[in-house]
């Protein structure tokens, strides 16, 4: 017969079970949350590194969309900037898909990229299977690519906006309140980096500098084609691959895209990506 007042074994085992498993978890999401943090806080000081000799705007950005996939859990991440001429160019993405259908939405001329960046404004938590009237041809090409959801962060300081931040996830979702604070934080610093990098050039240079790193761009995507053809890769791991030797060797990613196109750089003396 049991004592009064005294918890069977079994309650007493599952109690400590569950205890055992609620502290596990609460550690987990510690863990999770220092890491989220000390990821941003190195993406900013990587962005904010602007006062070197070698500062390079392309290799800035494409670390911002990446550590941008790695914290806000999304799929894929891309930089559009203004050009001198003041249209908007895609300037890096994440990904592959990414980027076919960034260049179709400013082919389009419609898309929250672009509303993002004339307004000024964050265009967040877009659902695509519910905007289709808003964006009727970016959301069917954006949901074919695999993508269900998008947001856009401006790249701006004060009045001065010179492009955007694009978040896009393959699965339906939504950003955190904190999730935005922390995706405009990031654009921030990275705008604010690009625009003190410029100011300390000649201003006859700034419009020839921005021009340079949009044509860097074309130079990278002839690189990733070669690679790709060469290498059997998709252009993705293409690119992966490249920027990989570029890290290994201390080159730059353009840099080292000219030596792969001019043909002074074997493709098959690029280093292989460990897996």
């Amino acid at each position: 017969m049991r004592q009064r007042g005294v918890l069977p074994r079994a309650i007493i085992t599952s109690a400590q079970a569950a205890r055992r498993e609620a502290t596990g978890t609460l550690r987990e999401e510690v863990e999770v949350d220092v890491t989220r943090e000390a990821v941003l806080a190195r993406t900013m000081v990587e962005l904010a590194d602007t006062l070197v000799d070698d500062f390079d705007i392309v290799e800035s950005l494409t670390t911002l969309a990446d550590r941008c996939v790695e914290v806000f859990d999304i799929s894929a991440a891309g930089i559009m900037l203004v050009a001198p001429e003041g249209d908007l160019r895609v300037m890096t993405s994440s990904s592959e898909a990414m980027r076919v259908v960034e260049v179709f939405e400013l082919q389009a001329q419609e898309g929250p990229c672009l509303d993002c960046y004339r307004s000024g404004r964050p265009v967040v938590n877009q659902d695509l299977a519910t905007v289709n009237g808003r964006w009727p041809r970016f959301s069917a090409v954006a949901m074919q690519a695999g993508f269900r959801a998008t947001d856009a962060i401006p790249m701006r300081l004060r009045g001065q906006v010179i492009g955007a931040l694009n978040l896009f996830r393959s699965e339906v979702g939504s950003l955190t309140e904190a999730d935005v604070l922390s995706a405009q934080a990031l654009a921030d610093v990275a705008t604010i980096a690009i625009l003190q990098h410029r100011s300390a050039l000649d201003v006859r240079l700034v419009n020839e500098q921005l021009s340079q790193a949009l044509n860097s761009r074309i130079v990278i995507e002839q690189a990733k084609g070669m690679i790709s053809e060469q290498g059997q890769l998709d252009l993705q791991q293409a690119f992966a691959r490249l920027r990989n030797h570029a890290r290994n060797h201390n080159v730059r990613l353009v840099e080292l895209a000219a030596a792969v196109v001019g043909g002074t750089l074997r493709v098959d003396s690029l280093d292989v990506l460990q897996t």
